[in-house]
């Protein structure tokens, strides 16, 4: 991960345009390829970002990170107070609460939840970033990627959009559409969600739980 603390302003063209004026700003590199940009204020969210992939050119002065849509996020430097990096390793991933874990379980249980004629392919689907929660075939033999959350926000659309973008590379799969379920989905979260093409669901634990079968399974 490479950490800027510098000067700059943000220009951000693509289905809109938004601006950042010059100001003292935090900037994230990521591993991945994603670019972000964070004030010393607005808790976790970043005032601005660039997801994968993308690519980044460092000019004099300036950086221009564009993605496959032509998107461009352009960032002018005024002064640069601090630039390191660091490697973090294999990150072993979300370990999930047991509501969260229990959640997964009944909804591979019961894929129906999602609409008439889903099955399910496997749970805990993998691939290079991570694994998918579930990942289901619809009414019409389509793939369909689930990342279930307990409370639904920015984070998790993130996350399965990567994964969304990771599986429509696999012929074998594609085109794969996602369904991003959660108890509770922050308004952000649907907002961005259906603006990129994923569906929201909003699941009832204690209604599942009330199909959770009493036979006694060996797992």
């Amino acid at each position: 991960m490479r950490l800027v603390i510098a000067r700059c302003s943000v220009d951000y063209s693509g289905r809109l345009t938004a601006h950042l004026p010059m100001a003292p700003r935090l900037l994230m590199v990521k591993a991945d390829g994603s670019v972000l940009i964070h004030a010393d204020g607005g808790s976790y969210k970043p005032l601005n970002w660039m997801s994968p992939p993308c690519k980044l050119t460092e000019e004099d002065g300036v950086w221009s990170v564009t993605n496959k849509a032509g998107e461009e996020l352009r960032i002018t430097f005024e002064e640069v107070l601090s630039d390191s990096s660091y490697e973090l390793g294999l990150d072993p991933g979300l370990i999930k609460d047991g509501v969260e874990a229990h959640l997964q379980e009944l909804l591979a249980e019961h894929v129906t939840t999602f609409g008439d004629g889903f099955t399910l392919v496997r749970r805990e689907y993998p691939t290079a970033i991570g694994p998918v929660d579930l990942l289901c075939r619809d009414a019409d033999g389509k793939h369909v990627a689930v990342e279930i959350k307990r409370r639904g926000e920015i984070d998790g659309v993130e996350q399965l959009t990567r994964y969304i973008e990771l599986l429509n590379r696999d012929p074998l799969l594609a085109p794969v559409r996602g369904i991003f379920a959660a108890q509770l989905i922050k308004p952000q979260a649907q907002f961005l969600a259906t603006d990129r093409g994923l569906e929201c669901v909003t699941v009832d634990y204690d209604a599942l739980r009330g199909m959770e079968s009493d036979v006694l399974r060996l797992f």
